[in-house]
């Protein structure tokens, strides 16, 4: 993978206002920027040039986003790809992810947020191999989840854990070595319109804590801080 500032990212997005606004400050940031508008355009500006990495629409004509990632992933092309959608809720994060996205952002979001995600995509890509997204197992040292069984094992043995909390360790091991804050925690697993409060993720993650014998002030999994929270290993495999 190349340096991901001198990456080259294609924009795909019906909606002008949006792709004359982050072109440019996408160029601003050190990448190179191709656009399309539509599904099938798209396909041919991957076939031609080959991105580092998509920002996809999902709601545009001809082919929309879902069906164009659908038809890179069954082709093998594992060009990272950052959704884009209108739609926040935890159900439609999920499926988008389970779909073979990289990473899912909800409209409106602001340009420095899509930036963040670029960079943390590019840095945790692997050149020509699935991402962390479609693995059906992720370990992280003695950690192991197993994500179609929604089975969390450390050590060899079975652990239990809630479905929140078990959501909560998915994301973040989707996401090794970002610092995450529990805003974004709480919109990527309960969804923009649940009603709940950021100290739903702090009963979450005590709850990971507690479990997995993980000690807050010698942490082995996850690490906490004033910014946010993160995975402390990040020698993860598939």
């Amino acid at each position: 993978m190349e340096d991901p500032i001198s990456a080259r990212i294609l924009l795909v997005d019906d909606e002008p206002a949006i792709t004359a606004n982050l072109t440019p400050f996408l160029e601003r940031s050190g990448f190179s920027v191709l656009l399309a508008d539509d599904g099938e355009l798209a396909l041919r500006r991957v076939e031609e040039h080959k991105p580092d990495l998509i920002v996809l629409d999902v709601l545009m004509p001809r082919l929309d986003g879902r069906a164009v990632l659908r038809h890179l992933r069954q082709k093998g092309d594992w060009t990272p790809v950052i959704l884009l959608t209108q739609i926040g809720s935890a159900v439609e994060r999920a499926v988008a992810l389970d779909e073979g996205a990289d990473d899912y952002l909800g409209k409106p979001f602001e340009p420095y947020e899509l930036l963040a995600r670029i960079r943390a995509v590019l840095r945790r890509s692997r050149t020509g191999g699935p991402s962390l997204t479609g693995a059906h197992c992720l370990r992280a040292g003695s950690l192991e989840l197993h994500r179609q069984a929604h089975r969390v094992m450390v050590q060899g043995g079975e652990v239990s854990l809630t479905a929140k909390a078990v959501l909560v360790l998915e994301y973040l091991m989707l996401h090794p070595d970002e610092v995450l804050t529990r805003e974004r925690l709480l919109d990527a697993v309960w969804g923009w319109d649940y009603p709940a409060a950021t100290r739903a993720v702090d009963a979450r993650i005590a709850e990971l804590r507690r479990v997995l014998k993980d000690n807050a002030d010698d942490p082995v999994f996850v690490e906490t801080g004033s910014l946010g929270l993160r995975v402390t290993i990040t020698n993860f495999s598939r």
